[in-house]
């Protein structure tokens, strides 16, 4: 099984992966060592990033769970928005995408979703869908006093685009990720003049971006090698 695992991912994946693991475990012990739920959370969630970024529907499981963790961790510091995102949005998201991604195997291998290409009217819709659930976000979490206010609200709606390209299998929902990554970034960072504890999750969310990067190029290569034989999807 171990070996299994092992050639199923590129050295460079593999490298990537085991990288970001410990430097989330060096961080934690430098920075937190308090609860284990935010190391237990950044392990997971970039374990789904790696699978994500090779299209695998177990990435979006992970992803459930990852989001159950991250808005349990967000709620302790009041950041509202994150757990709402999370929570109510990422979560049951994920699982919409899973279930996406299995009915979409490409070329019947259930390792690889088909990739598709995002219509110019579904990018219309995201965006008018945007800056509806950015504005209603906006009201709602100034009125449960959520810190960071403005950059809380900006991640709702990278979150959300994130979600909708993800459900809709296209390459640019890693890319959408990664500008939330650098949003969530900058509120963590915030979080931690108050409690250097929270560094551990600017490293977490450091470590996302570089996945999310990669995981951007790698669908970008699948869609172009997906391209090359026409299939259903």
């Amino acid at each position: 099984m171990c070996s299994k695992f092992l050639r199923y991912f590129s050295p460079l994946e593999l490298t990537l992966w085991l990288g970001s693991a410990a430097l989330i475990c060096a961080a934690f012990l430098a920075f937190d060592r308090g609860s284990v739920l935010p190391l237990a959370a950044s392990l997971i969630g970039v374990t789904s990033l790696i699978f994500c970024a090779k299209g695998n529907p177990l990435g979006q499981l992970l992803m459930v769970v990852f989001s159950l963790l991250y808005g349990w961790i967000s709620l302790s510091v009041a950041y509202y928005g994150e757990m709402v995102t999370y929570m109510g949005m990422t979560m049951p998201m994920a699982v919409l995408s899973m279930v996406a991604w299995l009915r979409h195997p490409y070329q019947g291998s259930h390792a690889q979703v088909a990739v598709r290409q995002i219509t110019p009217g579904e990018c219309r819709m995201i965006a008018l869908l945007s800056l509806a659930v950015t504005a209603v976000f906006y009201f709602i979490l100034a009125y449960f006093n959520t810190a960071s206010l403005l950059p809380s609200t900006f991640s709702v709606t990278t979150s959300f685009v994130a979600v909708c390209l993800t459900f809709r299998r296209s390459p640019y929902f890693a890319l959408a990720y990664a500008v939330n990554d650098g949003v969530l970034i900058l509120l963590w960072t915030l979080a931690s003049i108050a409690d250097t504890s929270c560094l551990s999750m600017v490293v977490c969310f450091s470590a996302f971006l570089v996945n999310d990067l990669y995981g951007f190029l790698n669908w970008r290569s699948m869609e172009r090698k997906q391209n090359a034989m026409p299939q259903e999807g």
